[in-house]
């Protein structure tokens, strides 16, 4: 099994990070490498996910672009032994690719093609990808989970809108608690985040910077052993399930 690149020593964390190219996922894997990580980051489109990790370090010795499509359970497959034969190890998993933000629709009328679509790249390509690292992820000294989720699956706050990107938000919140509760005891913590309202391309211009929203995202995938797990959090406060 192929080890980090010469110069590592095999001791840098490794960070996955899905849905990277753009928005949030981009920024956190900036505030990662800044923090001494080593990044991968995943991308639908590889020449993305290039251009994407070339804003970020120029060099290339920090943060790796590599083509991912968490849908394709193939190419899921394909990240894991890619990761596990290219650093040996993997110590951050960021599940924050998503899709659908469907403010056209309504429960009552939904497009049921389109719920099951945001539920197999929200809620299944997170699980996919998950399951896939998993392995690498329970021999880290220090393994996070965070799974990138939204106020808009909070059942306290629901009442109606979003129904594909609700309910699979919903469904990522309920997969966070059972990872927490299953992995509790082997040292992976395992959190959802609801990065706030963010100005990116799914958000839309009027919210916060990309910048604040990501730190709640890097503050719970370096949390400190003695760290929450199994908890739903906006900049570092308990949001409501």
């Amino acid at each position: 099994m192929a080890q980090q690149q010469a110069g590592d020593g095999g001791t840098t964390p490794v960070a996955v990070v899905t849905g990277a190219n753009r928005g949030i996922g981009h920024e956190v894997v900036r505030q990662l490498a800044d923090r001494g990580h080593r990044v991968v980051l995943g991308s639908r489109d590889l020449a993305k996910g290039e251009a994407a990790a070339a804003r970020i370090d120029p060099g290339g010795g920090r943060v790796t672009p590599v083509r991912l499509d968490i849908a394709d359970p193939a190419s899921v497959d394909t990240l894991g032994t890619w990761v596990a034969e290219r650093f040996g190890r993997a110590d951050v998993l960021v599940n924050n690719a998503a899709i659908l933000y469907d403010t056209w629709a309504r429960a009552v009328t939904a497009d049921l093609a389109e719920v099951r679509r945001a539920l197999d790249t929200n809620l299944f390509g997170a699980w996919r990808v998950t399951q896939a690292l998993l392995p690498l992820l329970e021999r880290s000294p220090r393994a996070r989970i965070v799974n990138v989720s939204s106020e808009g699956g909070s059942l306290a706050s629901m009442s109606g809108g979003i129904p594909a990107y609700a309910v699979s938000k919903a469904s990522l919140n309920a997969l966070t608690r059972l990872l927490a509760g299953e992995l509790r005891g082997r040292g992976v913590l395992v959190n959802a985040v609801c990065p706030g309202w963010v100005a990116t391309d799914m958000g839309g211009a009027g919210g916060r910077p990309v910048a604040e929203g990501a730190a709640g995202v890097v503050w719970a995938a370096t949390l400190p052993d003695d760290g929450p797990s199994g908890g739903f959090f906006r900049d570092g406060r308990p949001v409501p399930w």
